[in-house]
């Protein structure tokens, strides 16, 4: 079947930029339609009109001429949000580079517009809590890698444990590795509150995550146990 020729817009977040040929850019773009494949052409003129609305770490609303190749041709960028605290903090940077990477690879095993709005959401707060104090930065990172599972697919039970028992408020824990679940041991470091905390973080926006008190409390066991979900899940 011959492929219809059609103009879509869409907003994107840039996940990658490839030089190409003398002045031109493949882009690899993370929308609410899922990940797509574009090239900005003449983008690295001094002149063009699209370089200022394909920078990394920004929301930009775009055109995309689809055609016969799977390669779409960009012919309009305009920047929605610039989240410019990122680049002036070493740390932040770093962590939104990982996270363009991992939803890069992620959208490209599963189909799911909720990549997008969890890169979006993740940037949005890099930029509202740049240069605050605090655990926020590895709460954010704990929701992140919990929503990152449960979109591919790979979620974490936090409703029973590695035995199949239903998790008890009365209980402690420990993180099973293997099962990807919790692990009843009266020694253990998770508790009642830790499971509420993920339960929050896989059912409601990073904001009210991160706006929850007494949570950086928590927040050791909590990046423990996303290192391992990291870990079983890539």
């Amino acid at each position: 079947m011959v492929k219809k020729l059609r103009d879509q817009r869409v907003r994107a977040i840039v996940l990658r930029r490839t030089n190409y040929g003398e002045a031109d850019r493949i882009l690899q773009l993370l929308t609410p339609e899922g990940k797509k494949s574009v090239i900005a052409r003449g983008v690295r003129k001094e002149k063009s009109k699209l370089a200022g609305g394909i920078e990394l770490f920004s929301l930009s609303d775009v055109v995309i001429h689809e055609g016969r190749s799977e390669l779409g041709l960009l012919t309009s960028a305009r920047l929605i949000e610039h989240y410019a605290a990122l680049v002036s903090d070493i740390d932040l940077i770093e962590r939104a580079g990982v996270m363009l990477k991992e939803a890069d690879r992620r959208a490209e095993q599963v189909d799911s517009p909720e990549f997008f709005d969890l890169l979006r959401q993740a940037l949005r707060a890099m930029q509202a809590h740049a240069g605050e104090k605090g655990a926020w930065r590895e709460l954010l990172r704990v929701w992140w890698v919990l929503n990152l599972a449960r979109v591919s697919g790979e979620e974490a039970n936090l409703r029973f444990d590695n035995a199949g028992r239903k998790l008890a408020a009365d209980k402690m824990y420990v993180w099973d590795a293997e099962s990807v679940a919790l692990a009843e041991q009266p020694a253990g470091q998770v508790g009642a509150d830790h499971i509420k905390m993920m339960r929050l973080m896989v059912s409601a926006p990073v904001e009210v995550v991160l706006r929850v008190r007494g949570a950086d409390q928590l927040v050791d066991e909590l990046s423990y146990i996303a290192k391992c979900i990291e870990r079983a899940t890539r």
